[in-house]
């Protein structure tokens, strides 16, 4: 919902759409704006002094209801039924993994309000709001208190800052790791064929047959220029008239079947520096520089060295996690309702259930 624009927010249809869009974005299950203690018939689980309410569950429901119809968009109703059960029981799981570890942020002294501030700033500019209070009026329009959405986002930022120091810090990846992994995933880093674009451009739109005539002989004088010595990216800033003048007449970087065919068929038998003869467009006269040209091959490990870190990473970092958070357990207090499931029970963790439980 990038770009979203919002010209007021007042009561209007325009709010509301704008409004469900973005919470619906940005706000987790577990929101809650609650004015009083929950009654134990609402509780569906007790983690040391917090709680998950009946109705954080239900949000968290429907939120992966909505997930699972969306990445499954077209498939039978009875397939996005059991993509929707096989997730659901790690919902609560997940629930109490949350409120472990933005209890354990917490005890360790964890300050993000600069990160939270920062956040919230991104959120504003994202979505078009001139102030933070715009953003803030439109939360409680929604249902939802200020303070509640603020703590969602904190709580998300304690949990990434506990991950970070707790676990993350004990990764390492030798330089080994890095070469193995490239070695064996040589298909992953195999480009196709691109050619890098610089464009100038004139319009031909309105026109008439002599005004044309002009037009091309204009970009003819351009080129020509630019052959005897004139920087490309220099003239596209003066004359041309396309979007990408401001950027030198910047195109970017295209593979076959990005362009047109006969785009395609003049630049793809260009070497990188070239320029092209006048091209006729549908909008006008154009011509083209080959910034560079880059044959198909494998790319150099020194180019992808940081997203192989990354993955590695993540490979790590998930059982690592998950080893952590069964610390937490084991240190920790959880009651869970008669009739819901804690699926960490089920990998051996181990909860705390007194015979005089309030569940």
């Amino acid at each position: 919902m990038k770009n979203a624009s919002v010209a007021t927010l007042a009561s209007s249809l325009i709010l509301t759409v704008f409004l469900l869009t973005l919470l619906a974005a940005l706000l987790p299950p577990s929101v809650r704006a609650q004015t009083k203690p929950p009654a134990d018939d609402d509780i569906v689980a007790r983690v040391n002094d917090d709680v998950i309410t009946l109705s954080a569950y239900q949000k968290g429901e429907q939120q992966l209801r909505d997930e699972v119809a969306h990445d499954c968009q077209g498939c039978p109703q009875d397939q996005i039924d059991a993509q929707f059960k096989a997730q659901q029981k790690d919902l609560l799981r997940g629930l109490i993994d949350q409120s472990l570890m933005v209890q354990r942020a917490k005890d360790m002294g964890i300050n993000v309000e600069s990160d939270l501030a920062k956040r919230l700033e991104e959120v504003r500019q994202e979505n078009g709001l001139a102030t933070l209070d715009d953003l803030k009026k439109g939360v409680e329009a929604s249902g939802l208190t200020w303070e509640g959405y603020k703590t969602t986002i904190r709580n998300g930022l304690l949990q990434k800052q506990l991950v970070q120091r707790e676990v993350g810090s004990h990764v390492d990846i030798s330089a080994d790791e890095v070469r193995q992994y490239y070695e064996a995933h040589q298909q992953e880093f195999t480009l196709p064929e691109r050619v890098v674009l610089s464009e100038i451009s004139l319009s031909t739109d309105g026109k008439s047959p002599e005004e044309i005539a002009a037009v091309r002989s204009k970009v003819e004088g351009l080129r020509t220029s630019v052959l005897n010595g004139d920087d490309f990216n220099w003239v596209a800033q003066l004359y041309s008239q396309g979007s990408t003048a401001k950027e030198g007449g910047s195109l970017g970087t295209f593979k076959k079947g990005d362009l047109s065919p006969q785009i395609e068929a003049v630049v793809f038998q260009m070497s990188k520096g070239q320029i092209s003869d006048v091209i006729q467009t549908r909008t006008g006269f154009e011509i083209l520089k080959v910034e560079d040209h880059l044959q198909a091959g494998v790319q150099p490990m020194d180019k992808v060295e940081a997203d192989i870190r990354n993955t590695i990473h993540a490979q790590k970092m998930q059982p690592l996690i998950r080893d952590y958070l069964a610390e937490l357990r084991e240190q920790s207090y959880i009651i869970v309702k008669p009739g819901y499931s804690d699926s960490a029970l089920l990998s051996g963790a181990s909860v705390a259930s007194p015979n005089n439980s309030p569940l």
